[in-house]
Formats: structure tokens, sequence, C-alpha cells
């Protein structure tokens, strides 16, 4: 970044804006004292189950392992050649980048041992069992075996 660059940050906290950079925030009065505690507040009770979390095999909000399997499988099976490079719409043979996807889903079920769900789990054998075979099976077409 060259020296002669600057930026600004404009807080947009507060409500008005019109003279934001001449008049400074006000300063706080004094504290608020705090009231002697005489009982705990009453509890509000919301109608309706609780949930802890997520129901099992519900679609999750973010990023979890399923698509981190799925996203290296689909890495491999593109450079397996079964499926079309989606940035170029052709279909490839990288043995070499397969065998590093397939070789981090490996190294994924090692590390995350004991730390899965069932689905994930299951997930994970599958996929590392199916994309195996297709190394084996595309590796034999490349040689001529």
């Amino acid at each position: 970044m060259a020296e002669d660059e600057t930026f600004k940050v404009r807080d947009r906290r507060r409500r008005d804006d019109a003279d934001e950079e001449t008049t400074p925030a006000p300063a706080p009065a004094e504290p608020p004292r705090a009231a002697a505690p005489s009982s705990p507040p009453p509890r509000i009770e919301t109608p309706g189950p609780r949930l802890a979390g997520p129901p099992p095999g519900a679609p999750s909000e973010g990023p979890d392992l399923r698509g981190l399997f799925i996203m290296l499988a689909s890495s491999a099976l593109v450079n397996l050649g079964e499926a079309a490079d989606p940035a170029t719409g052709e279909r490839v043979l990288d043995l070499e980048q397969a065998k590093e996807a397939i070789d981090l889903l490996s190294l994924l079920r090692t590390k995350t041992a004991g730390n899965r769900t069932e689905q994930e789990t299951h997930l994970l054998e599958e996929m590392l069992y199916d994309l195996q075979l297709r190394f084996v099976n595309a590796a034999r077409q490349a040689t001529g075996r």
C-alpha cells in the first residue's frame, strides 16, 4: 500500500449521521447505579419445544465434515476423468491430483476418528472405498494393463 493512500473508517452504529465528523460523541453521564437485588427477575417461558440444536439429519447452517468430504471426493472424481471439470467443461485424467484428494480423505478418516457422527462416518467410508476402486481402474487403463 502506498504511503499517500489513506482510508476512512466510519462508525455507522449511531443514528444521527448529520454532523458525525464535526461533533464528537457526547460523553456518557454518570453511570446508573445498580439497584439492590431484592429478588431474581421472573422467568418468561415461551410456548413450544426447546431444541438444543438441529434435529439429526437436518441440513446444517454452515460448513461441516460432510461438505468437506464431498468437496474432496468431487475433486478426486474430476481428476479421475469421471466428471467434467467445472471450469473448462472437459474431462481430464490427473492421477497425482486424484491421489492427493483420496489421501486427504484418508487422513481425515484417521484424524477425525471418534469425532464424527454415524452419518459422516458412513459417507466417508463409502466415498473412500468407491474412490480407491475408481483410482485403481483409472491407473490400470492409463498403463494399459
